[in-house]
């Protein structure tokens, strides 16, 4: 494992791992059971966990450069797909899924798809080859295929705002998190999660957060299913609550039709009419598109298959990563179905006299503009509520289902601590990903290519704390609906870097101007389209009349700009093939990759033999 620690096996350690977090949920049930104070409980629960990835932070320090990269090149495919479901599974993950299934019911699949899918891209067309490529970082593979440090430099770019907006969605989750149970202010928990962050990454890098991810996902995952299987054995008396939540469903069915509701359960695709909608097909497709390339673009994914010893694991490395990531997500629509029937069941045409006490519990402000997490309002003055008269926001629906289930205190502390666990995982591969591209591709590659393996390491860990302390200022300061920024994130990842890194392995004649082309304009395009939308509608409409036509509507908390029809967290649709037509074109008009280049993705495309050697090209 890390050698500080390599008297024990890896298994034995994640199997003892999980067997002492287990003992702990069942120690704090019987304290509960005992009278103990549910703000004891929360920090009881959620410490102990924070307290093991610092040990393993600090425990896997390291001053050797290849261990800080790329842990050594030696997690094992298993392991390595472990660490890889944990830097996958986000706060949007842990939080937004379930929530965005809660409101918008097969709609909300869209993310399902899109996420798991891109694994299938990953597995086929980029893991195996970007680790026979055997470097450090994308924007390597960027600089050694298309020459130059043009490519090499806009990749970082891409990265860094991609990697950005998405580190701020997670230390938005943790300080929400935080917040909730542990009774800080927001942005007091952002700069807490900030240095639980420095403490599992700063000394050991790669190497470090590998086995925090590890130890992370055996917390958010034991954290999402056990909530889920006792909401199952309350509603249907089963526990396996993957094949017992379709009960769930026909019963919410029956209820949003005796209210006159559309039926959210029923199709992605239907309007409030019961009508087939053309538009809500396009957007759920071209969502799902946007979030699978997105997914074989983002660069804290893609340097995981960097560490593995073999190109054959790095393949097995992604099956296991969806076999993990497959454990959550397949429990997600069960946990939203579950939650909103216990919603109708106890809120739903109930008095206002005698609403539950979880409903006063919630109805704080959050950081969306101050909008209580869940709100009741008696609009019609009748004294009982109506479907809807009561809302919650889609990123409170995991954290308050224990709550609304009547769960015991403990298994809501055990959610927080696999929240925080989801958004610690995220954003310490973002953090690093980040850090390594300034420091190997920016510093070393760039600036001063003879700088010693101590000033290099230096240099990575001063970004690092500075990428993290500028991303927990922009979450304390400005706050944002988390699945939003995870969505916009993945459409400039994937309007920037897809292509460019598809092409640059499977059309082995694309030159440097192509490439530079390719993240250049999709890069430029998502992003214009994108601050077009979100921030400057009326002007958009105003330039281009019918053609721009942009609109806003209501939901997940905020509201959401269309341009075209098209949902603006799905604008990766209008960069990604700009980004593929700008390379096209490029390579037709300009000159091809040099022979040395074309040699070397040929090598890269097959599996065993040696990479050319990449200081020979030009």
């Amino acid at each position: 494992m890390f050698s500080r620690f390599s008297f024990v096996s890896p298994g034995k350690w994640v199997a003892g791992y999980g067997v002492a977090f287990s003992l702990l949920i069942l120690l704090l049930a019987g304290l509960e059971m005992a009278g103990a104070g549910q703000k004891l409980l929360g920090y009881v629960i959620v410490l102990p966990p924070l307290v093991v990835y610092a040990v393993i932070g600090i425990g896997a320090r390291t001053r050797n450069i290849q261990d800080y990269y790329v842990a050594g090149r030696r997690v094992p495919g298993l392991y390595n797909g472990l660490a890889s479901a944990a830097d996958w599974m986000s706060a949007a993950s842990f939080l937004g899924l379930a929530g965005t299934l809660y409101l918008f019911g097969y709609g909300g699949l869209a993310f399902v798809l899109g996420w798991t899918g891109g694994f299938v891209l990953v597995a086929i067309l980029l893991a195996p080859y970007l680790r026979k490529f055997g470097q450090y970082t994308i924007p390597d593979f960027l600089g050694a295929r298309y020459g130059g440090h043009a490519a090499r430099l806009f990749g970082v770019l891409v990265l860094v705002v991609a990697s950005c907006l998405y580190i701020v969605a997670q230390l938005v989750g943790i300080g929400l998190i935080t917040q909730r149970f542990l009774g800080l202010s927001f942005e007091m928990a952002v700069f807490a999660g900030l240095t639980g962050l420095l403490v599992c990454s700063l000394l050991g890098g790669m190497r470090a957060v590998t086995w925090t991810q590890v130890a992370q996902y055996v917390v958010l995952v034991v954290a999402f299913v056990v909530p889920v299987t006792v909401l199952s054995i309350k509603q249907t008396g089963s526990p396996f609550a993957l094949f017992s939540y379709g009960s769930a469903l026909e019963e919410i069915e029956k209820i949003e039709g005796g209210l006159g509701l559309a039926r959210t359960y029923t199709s992605a695709f239907l309007n409030e009419a019961g009508q087939f909608d053309i538009t809500a097909a396009i957007n759920f497709f071209m969502l799902a598109f946007c979030l699978m390339v997105g997914t074989a673009s983002l660069p804290h994914i893609l340097m995981r298959y960097f560490t593995t010893p073999t190109v054959r694991a790095a393949r097995n490395s992604v099956a296991w990563c969806l076999f993990f990531i497959l454990l959550l997500y397949l429990m997600a629509p069960a946990y939203a179905a579950f939650t909103k029937l216990e919603v109708y069941r106890s809120v739903i045409g109930h008095s206002v006299a005698d609403l539950p006490a979880w409903i006063k519990a919630w109805a704080l402000p959050s950081p969306y503009g101050g909008i209580p997490w869940i709100e009741v309002v008696d609009l019609n003055g009748d004294g009982f509520i109506q479907a809807g008269e009561f809302r919650i926001l889609s990123d409170a629906v995991v954290l308050a289902a224990p709550e609304i289930s009547g769960m015991p205190y403990v298994i809501t502390g055990l959610v927080a601590a696999g929240g925080l666990a989801a958004a610690l995982s995220t954003a310490d591969g973002l953090l690093l990903a980040i850090a390594n591209a300034l420091s190997h591709d920016v510093y070393y590659k760039v600036i001063d290519p003879n700088a010693d393996a101590r000033r290099r390491l230096i240099i990575s860990r001063v970004f690092l704390i500075f990428v993290a302390a500028m991303a927990a200022w922009g979450a304390g300061a400005l706050g944002a609906n988390i699945l939003f920024l995870v969505s916009w994130a993945f459409s400039i990842a994937g309007s920037g870097l897809f292509a460019p890194l598809v092409l640059g392995i499977w059309w082995k004649r694309c030159g440097p101007v192509a490439g530079v082309a390719g993240i250049i304009v999709g890069f430029v395009v998502c992003l214009f389209v994108l601050i077009a939308t979100e921030f400057y509608g009326p002007w958009v409409r105003s330039a281009l009349g019918s053609w721009g036509e942009v609109h806003i509507v209501a939901a997940r908390g905020r509201e959401v700009a269309h341009v075209w029809g098209i949902d603006n967290i799905a604008i990766g649709v209008i960069g990604v093939p700009a980004s593929f037509l700008a390379m096209w074109l490029a390579t037709l008009f300009a000159r091809p990759a040099s022979p040395e280049v074309q040699e070397m993705v040929d090598s890269i495309r097959t599996p065993k033999g040696k990479v050319a050697n990449l200081d020979q090209l030009p």
